[in-house]
């Protein structure tokens, strides 16, 4: 996800939970639960100290393509977890390299899996701007589509949850042709550094999480959960 700080001016999209409730034609906004997603750029995270900042939960991630695990991951899984952290792992999406379903099946044998113990985010596929050539990997929309889908229905398959779809809404409209295939199964990450999520991409009505900024008081990306603690649970809960 560190390639975003280098498009920090575009839209970005990411997960689904609980929306934003309202009262008659008001909106009423919940005090959002706060997280950070971390790789193998922030190798020593405090997470004690991360927890008593006021840090709920945590994306970690595991792997990439089908040839690179992140050095840091199982430390960073584990202190995670000893500090009391809702945590879970995460995918960067190589769609030039395998298919969707080779990487769903890499990213669960190493580190993406999910059990229903309340503290285990789903999968997320980190699927976004190409750091390595061009921006949709060499494929068309309908072919971006499919992969996804393989990926998705391969890590449902396998865990019984869909994945969480973290993207941007620019990257999303560019490779998928805006396709709205996938809100009724995966929640949303949205990926947008400013003072509103923004417009998400078709087939999500709201976001379950929000990377609002790539750097912050804590180590890594800055996260909302679009919900309270009792939601964010459940998401862990299934």
């Amino acid at each position: 996800m560190k390639w975003l700080s280098i498009l920090s001016l575009l839209s970005v999209a990411i997960v689904t939970a609980t929306p934003i409730e309202s009262e008659g034609a008001a909106l009423v906004r919940r005090a959002d639960p706060t997280g950070i997603d971390v790789s193998s750029y922030q190798p020593n995270v405090n997470w004690a100290s991360v927890k008593a900042s006021g840090v709920s939960f945590a994306y970690i991630k595991a792997t990439e393509g089908t040839g690179y695990q992140n050095p840091s991951f199982s430390s960073q899984y584990t202190g995670a977890t000893n500090a009391g952290l809702i945590r879970g792992s995460y995918h960067f999406a190589r769609p030039d390299v395998s298919s969707g379903a080779t990487q769903a099946n890499y990213f669960i044998a190493h580190g993406g899996g999910w059990s229903a113990d309340g503290i285990t985010l789903p999968g997320a596929l980190d699927i976004e701007y190409n750091p390595y050539g061009a921006t949709c990997y060499g494929l068309s929309a309908a072919s971006m589509v499919s992969w996804i889908h393989d990926f998705a229905n391969t890590y449902h398959s396998s865990t019984g949850r869909y994945p969480v779809i973290y993207t941007t809404t620019d990257w999303w409209t560019t490779c998928t042709g805006n396709n709205s295939g996938f809100g009724s199964t995966s929640p949303l990450w949205i990926a947008r550094y400013a003072s509103t999520v923004g417009t998400l991409p078709a087939g999500w009505s709201y976001e379950t999480f929000w990377q609002y900024a790539d750097s912050g008081a804590n180590p890594g990306d800055q996260d909302y959960f679009n919900g309270d603690a009792a939601g964010l649970k459940k998401i862990a809960t299934g």
